[in-house]
């Protein structure tokens, strides 16, 4: 099977010749693992890796800094750079908006336009990458427009003023329905997986309750799949945490694959998830970030692929790859041990 075969069976929820993969990483992560490899070929070391999936990049405008070491996006997300031995590494601050007291305040601010990315090379990707499956975006409903208000704000604003809340979910879906519909144009459709996030859960359970995310999330989730499948694509899910109750309101809104399946308790772990959700959902990761990557041996690691492999894996509907993004304190032997382990 070529990679992107690969991928669409399992999708189908049928047997692939082995296991597909993807990656994803920081940059101080990937900086780590560039110097461990000796090179700083990217598409050499997915190679290396077996990875069957290619994430496609179109620029965002530049960051700028705001005062005091915070830097700002051009959404109005704002934070600082930790320093670690192979690079700076984003921690969240409180966003633009935080301190806004009116309504108004929020239709006043500069909200980008999707003609602000630079999708100029994604045909050039797509025929760089023919033979893998292909998976684009960074659309996110709620969570980054939390960022952009503060965490408080947006909590508070749901409880208090809704209108806000909807306000700010609005502007991000809508420019990412846009960006989507003008992707698959560009790319005729080649893209086989669109990327929304939103983080639902925390180390214990739900970050919301059922009645808020039917009432501030899940519209936007069922208009963003909506447009996916329509442009042919497949709706890949991001949530952190604990997020198994909210597993089956996922499905209903259209979500074809859940990632990350964070493992943070028995209802996360993949032999539950793939006996109550297996036949009706793919997924994607679940290596886990906090405990095993960072401190197991090579071994334990590569164990702990083939395990994901084998229980999610069965019958297909199952993507190899961490529970988030390799972050810098994994030791690069771990990283390739992920990968070693995949059957």
């Amino acid at each position: 099977m070529t990679s992107r075969e690969r991928v669409l069976t399992t999708l189908r929820h049928k047997q692939p010749d082995r296991t597909p993969r993807d990656f994803w990483a920081e940059p101080p992560a990937m900086n780590r693992l560039f110097a461990h490899v000796g090179h700083s070929d990217k598409d050499r070391l997915l190679d290396m890796l077996g990875v069957d999936v290619r994430h496609l990049e179109a620029p965002t405008p530049p960051e700028r800094e705001v005062g005091g070491g915070l830097f700002e996006n051009f959404w109005g997300e704002r934070y600082v750079y930790n320093q670690t031995p192979w690079g700076p590494m984003r921690e969240d601050a409180k966003g633009a908006l935080a301190g806004a007291n009116s309504f108004a305040e929020l239709e006043a601010f500069p909200w980008p336009k999707p003609d602000c990315l630079d999708r100029s090379q994604l045909k050039a990707q797509c025929v760089r990458y023919e033979n893998h499956a292909l998976l684009y975006g960074f659309a996110d409903i709620w969570q980054r427009p939390a960022l952009v208000r503060g965490w408080e704000g947006m909590f508070m604003d749901m409880a208090e003023q809704p209108e806000w809340a909807h306000f700010l979910s609005r502007k991000f879906t809508d420019f990412y329905l846009e960006d989507y519909t003008r992707v698959a144009e560009i790319t005729n459709g080649r893209i086989d997986l669109y990327l929304v996030i939103s983080d639902l859960g925390t180390q214990r359970g739900p970050l919301i309750s059922a009645a808020m995310f039917r009432e501030f999330i899940a519209p936007y989730l069922k208009e963003m799949t909506g447009l996916i499948h329509r442009l042919g694509g497949r709706a890949l899910y991001h949530s952190c945490g604990t997020i198994q109750p909210f597993i089956p309101e996922l499905i209903e809104c259209g979500v074809d694959v859940l990632d990350p399946i964070q493992p943070t308790c028995p209802e996360m772990q993949p032999e539950s998830l793939k006996r109550e959700f297996g036949e009706r959902l793919s997924f994607h990761g679940g290596i886990d970030m906090q405990n095993l990557l960072p401190k197991a041996t090579p071994a334990e690691v590569e164990a702990e692929a083939r395990r994901y492999c084998e229980v999610l894996g069965k019958g297909g509907g199952y993507i190899l790859g961490p529970a988030h993004l390799f972050q810098p304190d994994v030791p690069p032997e771990n990283v390739i041990a992920v990968y070693r382990g995949a059957v």
